[in-house]
């Protein structure tokens, strides 16, 4: 959200590139500039001859906190000054504010308003934002078919997630015809842009071969790109495919470095597999106690493939080390607790 609030400021500074000098153009130039105090005071001075775009960026420099202290109240009311004038960016943060409750009291219907305010008007992360209210019935009664076309609205003016989305309802099917093949089409389209999700479904079709022909370098390198932006399944299924040797040349230690990526953010089968590298000495030193404690956090997720085998590495360990592998197991669930706070 902060990055696409500063490619709106930014894309007002070149638009107004060509206008007259005045408080706007000057507070836009003071902005990319980082000289917040300066942008602010710009800004207040167009915002206050009723300018929309001054209104809307005093309300994003209000909302991310620059040059002044955050305060989502004082954000939404200059976003609503601008929304009311028909700003479609200003409304979509309207719709934002009333959606998590920023700045006002949590509102699913307001927030669909003023979402179709902004989509009408063609804004395509208000057309996406949107299609997820109908898809999940926030704020509107659940309609998938309405959802889709929403989507594919901002799915054609190059919307990453919405590209996502409307390929993930033609993987499901739901709201439109199964095709895996279109699925492929609109992951691929945002998986170009970096979204990390959609890589990891082209990862998936390439390796299952659906709707493309199969692939186990190309889902390696989707995986890859997908992994490196933090994502636990891409980094797992990367770390089987240095396992495997699937499109990648086989390297038992490099999957077990994607499978820890994975294991510490919770991802069981990750987990799962890091356990019994530790178990089996595979592309790391042996260690049935780290062994133990990863299969047990795996197990207490209710993976029953883990509760056995942690019974099984249990049966080769003595009192003491299994009482560590159970300490260090707790210990990683209560840092785990803090971090979700």
């Amino acid at each position: 959200m902060k990055l696409l609030l500063r490619v709106v400021i930014v894309s007002l500074l070149l638009s107004a590139l060509s206008a007259r000098a005045g408080d706007l153009e000057d507070g836009l130039a003071a902005y990319v500039k980082q000289k917040y105090s300066l942008a602010l005071q710009k800004f207040r001075s167009a915002a206050d001859q009723g300018s929309p775009n001054a209104q809307f960026c005093l309300g994003v420099m209000y909302g991310l906190g620059q040059g002044v202290a955050a305060d989502p109240v004082v954000a939404l009311r200059w976003y609503r000054l601008a929304a009311q004038q028909g700003l479609a960016v200003a409304q979509h943060n309207v719709g934002n504010a009333y959606a998590a409750g920023l700045g006002v009291k949590q509102d699913s219907a307001q927030a669909v308003g003023w979402y179709k305010l902004a989509a009408t008007q063609g804004f395509a992360a208000a057309q996406f934002a949107l299609g997820n209210a109908y898809l999940k019935g926030e704020g509107a009664e659940q309609d998938v078919e309405e959802a889709s076309s929403w989507y594919k609205m901002s799915a054609v003016q190059g919307y990453a997630l919405a590209q996502f989305a409307l390929g993930s309802l033609y993987d499901s099917g739901k709201g439109e015809v199964h095709d895996p093949a279109e699925a492929v089409y609109w992951y691929t389209l945002a998986a170009r842009q970096g979204d990390p999700d959609a890589q990891l479904s082209l990862a998936n079709a390439y390796r299952k071969g659906q709707g493309i022909e199969r692939d186990d370098a190309e889902a390696a390198h989707w995986y890859t790109l997908s992994a490196e932006q933090g994502l636990a399944a891409a980094q797992f299924n990367l770390g089987v495919s240095y396992a495997l040797g699937q499109g990648a040349a086989q390297d038992a230690a490099e999957a077990v470095r994607w499978y820890k990526m994975a294991a510490v953010q919770g991802h069981v089968p990750a987990q799962v597999n890091l356990g019994l590298s530790y178990f089996e000495g595979r592309g790391v030193a042996k260690d049935n106690i780290r062994a133990s404690m990863w299969l047990q956090l795996a197990a207490a997720s209710g993976d029953k493939d883990a509760a056995l085998n942690a019974e099984l590495v249990a049966r080769q360990m003595t009192p003491p080390q299994l009482e560590e592998a159970q300490r260090l197991a707790r210990d990683w669930q209560a840092r785990k607790a803090r971090a979700a706070r």
